[in-house]
């Protein structure tokens, strides 16, 4: 139960925003899963309640470490570097699962560079998200070569090579940069349809994906 008294006065102050993590997932897995990445991501908010993809992916075998650990405007922030890794397939503990509930798309492109499959479970809130992310993710990893098995709450992924293709996000933005990230590790070129909606949380994730050496057109 949260209570607020009115009639209080507000007063000037310098507020610093973090980084979003959520945001910031996208390039985490995409050098995680590309040899010879290595890069840093500064003043990202890892707040304990927002960071289960960070346990995740520690518990899958990823590279990266949090420095300069600070707090600003109240919220612990950090520098996350991050480097290429090897992941491994885990059965993804049910309690990370709301810690990381926007994650998810980006986890499973991580799940199918890892050896070995890689479960989720316990998430049937992804089923009413700006689309169904289990099953149209599902749907573009079948496209893509990956193997997986759809579950009401969730989704197993088998690791392995992904292939080029065709790929519709459904208007999800999450979606759309999750199958741009795959495209990093793709045998071939990944293309991917209504990705309009990118512009909803990351603007300019089309800039920054070029500066970081992706080869990525956004095509009108």
């Amino acid at each position: 139960e949260i209570s607020l008294c009115g009639g209080g006065n507000l007063t000037a102050g310098r507020i610093e925003v973090p980084a979003d993590l959520s945001s910031a997932a996208f390039f985490l897995i995409g050098a995680v899963v590309t040899p010879g990445s290595d890069i840093l991501l500064e003043h990202v908010g890892i707040n304990p309640t927002r960071s289960g993809i960070l346990k995740i992916l520690e518990l899958m075998g990823a590279d990266f470490q949090i420095l300069n650990r600070r707090q600003v405007s109240g919220e612990p922030i950090g520098d996350i570097r991050v480097r290429y890794s090897q992941l491994h397939g885990i059965e993804i503990p049910t309690d990370l699962v709301p810690l990381a509930i926007d994650e998810f798309p980006i986890i499973f492109i991580a799940a199918a560079c890892a050896e070995g499959d890689t479960t989720l479970s316990g998430a049937s809130e992804l089923r009413v998200k700006e689309s169904d992310r289990i099953a149209c993710m599902a749907l573009g990893l079948d496209t893509l070569g990956v193997k997986n098995w759809v579950m009401d709450d969730g989704i197993i992924i088998s690791g392995g090579t992904i292939k080029g293709g065709k790929v519709n996000s459904f208007g999800d933005h999450r979606i759309a940069m999750s199958f741009a990230i795959a495209g990093l590790v793709a045998e071939g070129p990944i293309e991917i349809f209504d990705c309009e909606n990118i512009a909803t949380s990351f603007p300019t994730f089309y800039n920054v994906a070029r500066s970081l050496g992706m080869d990525i057109v956004q095509e009108i």
